[in-house]
Order: C-alpha cells, then structure tokens, then sequence
C-alpha cells in the first residue's frame, strides 16, 4: 500500500526555521502559479492553515497538557503582495492560547522578505 500523503505534503511544504521560529516554505513550482506566473492565493492560505493548525495545537497542549486536535473555525486574510516562483516562508505565533478559542497570526513573506499576507485563524479544541 503506498504511504499516505498528507496535504501540506502533496502541496510541497518544507518545514523550517525562520529567523529563530519555527515555519515552513513551499517552493513555488508551474502548478502553484494562477494564469498571470503569481503564486495562487489558495496555496499562501493553505500553507497559512497548515502552520497555523500546528501552532494552535502546540500551544493548546503547552497550556493545558491536554491533546485536543484544534478545528480552524475562522480564518481572515490580508493578501498584501505576490511574486512570482521562488519561495514563499511562513511563521505562525499564538496571539491568545485559552481552554476555549485559541487564536494565531500566521505571516507569508516572499523571496526578499516582503510581507506577502498576514492571516489570523481561530481554532477550537476537539476531542481526538
């Protein structure tokens, strides 16, 4: 049987440290781009979901020690530049970690470091 392949995995995501947090990177290939060669806004959001979950759950197990999966429940995006190909590099940081509603700003920079979005997401805790 072929090994499962997750989604942030099937869209190329690197994890990676960034400037002394930990993140990711998606290397922007042909099938990444929309019809203009710019990075396709589904892809800097799915790698903003992605980091963002992971962060989420990081955080509610250090506060809690409880192993709940967090459900986004919410994600507000500001796209505030593109590029096209290179790499694109996310970092996520909770904003509020509590027993209820846990929330996290992830940001997507480019090659040069530009800021190309920064999306908030609201998780909550499910049993697992």
């Amino acid at each position: 049987m072929d090994e499962q392949i997750t989604f942030d995995r099937y869209i190329g995501m690197q994890h990676a440290e960034i400037d002394g947090t930990v993140g990711a990177s998606i290397e922007i290939q042909p099938h990444h781009q929309n019809p203009t060669g710019n990075i396709n806004g589904g892809v800097i959001i799915s790698l903003a979901d992605n980091l963002a979950t992971g962060a989420a759950n990081h955080a509610y197990h250090e506060k809690t020690g409880e192993q709940k999966f967090m459900v986004g429940v919410d994600l507000h995006a500001v796209m505030l530049g593109n590029q096209q190909g290179g790499t694109i590099f996310g970092t996520s940081k909770p904003v509020r970690v509590g027993r209820r509603v846990t929330v996290i700003r992830t940001r997507i920079t480019g090659d040069d470091g530009r800021l190309l979005a920064e999306i908030t997401t609201t998780h909550v805790p499910i049993a697992s």
